[in-house]
């Protein structure tokens, strides 16, 4: 498995110790699950083919919203 090497200021390395710990994780194994969480972020597959025109019901319609509502100023 890769390792990659990174430098981070003092203060973020606590933040990112402190957030490891409250989750039960190693430091290792957060950041691997944040970069993984960010760089896998996408699409799942077959996203689109089973969400975009997927209805199957009828046709959508959109019925009139009326005439804008006229107030008094205040």
């Amino acid at each position: 498995m890769p390792q990659l090497y990174l430098y981070v200021p003092e203060e973020v390395a606590a933040k990112v110790r402190q957030q490891a710990e409250a989750c039960g994780m190693t430091v290792s194994h957060y950041l691997a699950e944040l970069i993984r969480r960010e760089v896998g972020a996408g699409w799942p597959e077959g996203f689109f083919e089973e969400v975009v025109g997927g209805w199957k019901g009828e046709p959508l319609q959109r019925p009139s919203q009326g005439d804008f509502e006229h107030r008094d100023l205040l």
